[in-house]
C-alpha cells in the first residue's frame, strides 16, 4: 500500500494533470530515439511521427493498406507504379503538399547519417521518381516491385524545404514540420512529446485540441498514473498487473495479436565469437553458434509454453515463425517446436559439445513485455541441457548502439522484431537476408547469419506480383529459416492498452500508440 501511494505521489510530482474533454495524456512505455521521421525505424519513432508527419499509403488496424496521402495507386508495368496525390493538402506551414514533397523525402531517406535502423530496406528498390505534375509522380523500380505500395506505407512525407534539414534540426523542433492530424508543439527528451490539433487534417480533425504523451518506461508507474486519473491510458499494459486493472470498473483493455516476434539472434558469423567460452573458462577453438544442431538444441532447450503461461500469463501466443496466423504470407505449418531437452543434450554431443559450453545472452530490461524476465528464463533453459548461460540485461538503446554495426558486441540477443509490412517479408528481408546494405536486406541482421539459398527465395518473392505465389513462396522462405534455425523465435506478442472508462481505443497490430485513435466513449 505504502508502495503505491508513493507511485501516486510521483505521479503527482511529475505534473501529470487530469484529462478535459479537449486533452488527452497517454503514458507511453519506450523512449523514441529521435522525432526525425527518417532517423530510426524503430515502434516508438514511428509512432511518433505518425501524429506529425503522414505517407502515401496507410495501413488500417490489421495493416491493410487504404489511401493516404495518394488518393489512388496503380502499376503501370512490372517495374513502374503511378501515385495520384489528394487535392488541397497543405502543410502546418500553409505550403501545399505536392509531388516534389514525396520526392524529396525519398532522396532523404538513405542520407541520413549514423542510423541505427535505417528505413533504405523500403526504399532502395526504386530506381527513379519521376514528377509528372503537382499531384502525380511515377515511381520506376530496379526489377518487379509488387510490395511498392506497402513499403511506402512506412515513409514519412516532409517539406521539400527540409530534405537536407539533420536529425538535430528535427530534435530541436526546427523542422518538425508535416502534414499529419496533429502539429508539433514540443519535444522533450526522456520526457514527453506535445503535439495540438490540425484542424485542416485532410483525414478530418482529432477529437483532442491537445495531446501530451508522457515518456514512461516504469510499469508501475504507468498504471499508478492511470489509476490515479492523471493519463487517461498507458500502452503496454504491464502483465503481472492486468488482474489489478480487470477489477477496476473504470479501466478497459484494448488487445490484438501483434505483428511482434521476440527471438534469440546469434553471432553466426565469427570463426570466434566474444561471449561463448568452455566450462572452464578457456577459449573455444571456434564459434559453436555457426553449428546448426547447436542452434537447434538452444530452440529446443526453450519451453515456449511455460514462458507463455507462468511469465506472460497467456498474453502472448508460442512461436514456431516469424509472424503469427492471420498475417499475409505467415506459415501455418511453423508451429513451436517440442520442448526437448534430451534431445538437445543429444544434439550438443553430435555437435561435438558433450559438456556444453558458457555462453551470455544479451537482452533489453526496458523495451519489451517482461523482457528482463523472458532473458532470465531462456537463460535458466539454457543452463539445464549444459550450456551455463549468463543472462545480462541492459538498457534497450545500449543493445541497439553495441549490437549492431559496427561493434558487434555480443554473441546472442534476445530481441523483437515488429513487421511494419504486416507480411512476412519484413522479417525475412531484416532479419534472415545477408546484410546487404546497397539493397536494403540484413538491416536488423545483427548475428550476420547467412544463407544464399534462403536469400534466393526472399529476393524471388519481393519480385513476385502475384499475391498467392508470393504467399508461398514467403511460407517457403520461413520454412528454410526454421530447418536452418536462423533464429530462435519465442514468442508472438499480444498488444494491450489500458484506457480509462470515458476513453475507447482502436488496438493496432502495428503495437503504435496514436492520439487520432483515441476517442471518447458513447
Amino acid at each position: 500500500m505504502r508502495r503505491g501511494c508513493l507511485l501516486l505521489g510521483l505521479a503527482v510530482a511529475l505534473g501529470w494533470a487530469p484529462a478535459s474533454a479537449q486533452t488527452l495524456a497517454v503514458a507511453l512505455a519506450s523512449n523514441p530515439t529521435s522525432v526525425d521521421p527518417h532517423f530510426h525505424n524503430l515502434v516508438p519513432n514511428n509512432a511518433i511521427a505518425a501524429h506529425v508527419f503522414d505517407k502515401l499509403v496507410h495501413q488500417d488496424e490489421r495493416q491493410q493498406l487504404i489511401p493516404g496521402l495518394a488518393e489512388s495507386w496503380r502499376a503501370v508495368s512490372e517495374t513502374e507504379w503511378e501515385f495520384r496525390l489528394r487535392p488541397g493538402v497543405t502543410f502546418h506551414d500553409g505550403a501545399p503538399l505536392e509531388a516534389e514533397d514525396v520526392a524529396a523525402s525519398l532522396r532523404r531517406v538513405p542520407t541520413v547519417p549514423n542510423s541505427p535502423g535505417p528505413f533504405t530496406q523500403f526504399t532502395r528498390g526504386i530506381a527513379e521518381v519521376e514528377v509528372v505534375d503537382a499531384r502525380t509522380l511515377r515511381i520506376r523500380t530496379r526489377g518487379p516491385q509488387p510490395l511498392l505500395p506497402t513499403d511506402l506505407s512506412v515513409i514519412n512525407i516532409i517539406p521539400r524545404r527540409l530534405e537536407s534539414a539533420t536529425t538535430a534540426d528535427f530534435n530541436a523542433g526546427r523542422a518538425m514540420v508535416g502534414s499529419g492530424p496533429f502539429r508539433f508543439d514540443s519535444f522533450t527528451p526522456g520526457e514527453r512529446v506535445v503535439v495540438t490539433r490540425n484542424e485542416g487534417y485532410w483525414g478530418g480533425a482529432p477529437p483532442w485540441q491537445r495531446a501530451t504523451l508522457r515518456i514512461v518506461p516504469n510499469d508501475s508507474a504507468r498504471v499508478a498514473a492511470l489509476l490515479a486519473g492523471d493519463v487517461d491510458a498507458i500502452e503496454a499494459a504491464p502483465i503481472t498487473q492486468l488482474e489489478q486493472l480487470r477489477r477496476r470498473n473504470e479501466i478497459k483493455l484494448w488487445r490484438i495479436t501483434s505483428n511482434r516476434v521476440m527471438f534469440i539472434s546469434f553471432d553466426t558469423f565469427r570463426e570466434v565469437t566474444p561471449h561463448a567460452t568452455a566450462r572452464n573458462r578457456q577459449p573455444l577453438p571456434s564459434n559453436p553458434l555457426r553449428d546448426v544442431r547447436v542452434r537447434q538444441a538452444l530452440s529446443l532447450a526453450i519451453n515456449r509454453q511455460l514462458i507463455t503461461e507462468r511469465l506472460m500469463e497467456n498474453e502472448a501466443i508460442p512461436a514456431g515463425g516469424l509472424l503469427a496466423d492471420g498475417f499475409f504470407g505467415a506459415n501455418p505449418r511453423l508451429t513451436p517446436p517440442a520442448f526437448d531437452p534430451d534431445q538437445a543434450r543429444r544434439l550438443l554431443r553430435e555437435a561435438g559439445y558433450p559438456d556444453g559450453f558458457r555462453l551470455t545472452v544479451h537482452g533489453p530490461n526496458d523495451r519489451f513485455p517482461n523482457d528482463d524476465k523472458i532473458l532470465q528464463a531462456v537463460a535458466q533453459m539454457l543452463t539445464r541441457i549444459g550450456i551455463e548461460t549468463r543472462a545480462e540485461a541492459m538498457p534497450f538503446n545500449l543493445i541497439l548502439s553495441q549490437g549492431g554495426p559496427p561493434q558487434h558486441a555480443f554473441s546472442a540477443m534476445l530481441l523483437g522484431w515488429g513487421s511494419n509490412t504486416g507480411e512476412a517479408s519484413s522479417p525475412l528481408r531484416a532479419l534472415v537476408a545477408t546484410v546487404d546494405r546497397d539493397r536494403g536486406l540484413g538491416v536488423g541482421n545483427r548475428g550476420r547469419y547467412s544463407n544464399p539459398a534462403i536469400d534466393a527465395v526472399i529476393i524471388r518473392a519481393l519480385g513476385t506480383v502475384d499475391d498467392p505465389a508470393r504467399s508461398a513462396l514467403l511460407q517457403q522462405a520461413s520454412e528454410m529459416a526454421m530447418q536452418d534455425q536462423a533464429l530462435v523465435p519465442i514468442l508472438y506478442q499480444v498488444n494491450i492498452w489500458a484506457t480509462r472508462g470515458s476513453i475507447a481505443y482502436t488496438a493496432r497490430a502495428d503495437e503504435w500508440t496514436l492520439a487520432r485513435f483515441f476517442t471518447p466513449a458513447n
